[in-house]
């Protein structure tokens, strides 16, 4: 019998560089993406029009991903985008080749 290896997602998506932040955790980052660039999901990131994929990191299991999503939401502004930048400078849209 074969195991199943899940992966999870905590992601940061904005409209611009230097733009407003959301932060959300799913099992499905490509579906996940399309939702928000095609806005079909009611909330903060359609009110504001955020769909590009800035920063996401692999998780093993929910509650690591749950739990880093808790911690960052905490986090100050400045040090979330100093996160960003050290691993996008350019606020590239990395989902932006997925469909």
């Amino acid at each position: 019998m074969y195991k199943t290896i899940h992966q999870y997602y905590l992601y940061v998506i904005t409209n611009k560089a230097n733009g407003t932040l959301y932060i959300g955790v799913t099992n499905d980052l490509e579906r996940r993406m399309f939702e928000h660039k095609n806005k079909l999901i009611e909330g903060f990131a359609k009110r504001y029009d955020l769909h590009k994929l800035i920063y996401f990191e692999t998780f093993q299991y929910i509650n690591d991903a749950i739990k880093r999503e808790k911690n960052m939401k905490k986090w100050k502004r400045q040090w979330k985008i100093d996160l960003i930048e050290e691993n996008n400078s350019s606020w590239k849209d990395l989902s932006k080749d997925w469909y």
